[in-house]
């Protein structure tokens, strides 16, 4: 009974991050909805037994994909106003999107009608079970080329993101660090000499036609 608590509370949560990330209209915000529903899909996770895929999950999408997504937004400089002004163009396929996931999951809970078995949970597994064990076993042999080229394209994605943030904009400023190391301080420190002022006395100016030494400047 406990167990079906937690579920439909984690489920809520789920959905409302869900629909937060394609409401809100900040990318930041809506980067930190799917931080929750990363977090909560974990939890969810935890309640079935898949212990390792939960902490995966935290450890590698919430700590470091998420971490990526939050820098590639925050380096790209969107112009937001100029995305919301295209965005009815692609309307109609987020709404097919969202048809066909609504589809898919009134199918799940309506597929008792067609037979299958829904109320049936998992199998207990021995206390010797291990499910990391078992997933390594069949990520490395029977899906060992599409986990490479699923690392392949991450690595594409990454140069990627590289590459857009290098970009050549209008306004951007760029570190030479070549030119700052080259700096002497006789090009950036100006020495003027004043005459002595006695107080009460106005500010004497220097001559303009007095000569200036080497390394002097007024």
């Amino acid at each position: 009974m406990l167990v079906e608590i937690l579920f439909y509370v984690f489920a809520t949560i789920l959905v409302a991050s869900a629909l937060g990330v394609i409401v809100v209209r900040n990318p930041v915000h809506s980067a930190l909805g799917l931080v929750m529903c990363f977090v909560t899909s974990a939890a969810i996770w935890l309640l079935i037994g898949a212990e390792f895929l939960a902490i995966v999950l935290v450890l590698v999408y919430v700590g470091a994909v998420m971490v990526l997504f939050l820098f590639v937004v925050m380096m790209l400089d969107i112009n937001l106003e100029e995305l919301r002004r295209g965005f009815t163009r692609f309307a109609w396929l987020g709404w097919l999107t969202a048809g066909v996931i609504v589809l898919e999951i009134v199918g799940v809970v309506v597929s008792h009608a067609f037979g299958v078995d829904v109320a049936r949970g998992p199998l207990p597994q021995p206390s010797s079970y291990s499910n990391t064990a078992e997933l390594g076993r069949v990520l490395y042999t029977e899906f060992a080329y599409p986990f490479e080229l699923a690392a392949v394209l991450l690595l594409v994605a990454i140069v990627a993101a590289i590459s857009l943030t290098m970009r050549r904009r209008a306004g951007h400023k760029a570190q030479d660090v070549g030119r700052q190391v080259a700096v002497r301080a006789r090009d950036r420190v100006r020495i003027v000499r004043m005459p002595a002022q006695v107080q009460g006395e106005p500010q004497a100016r220097p001559d303009p036609e007095a000569p200036v030494e080497p390394g002097e400047s007024r």
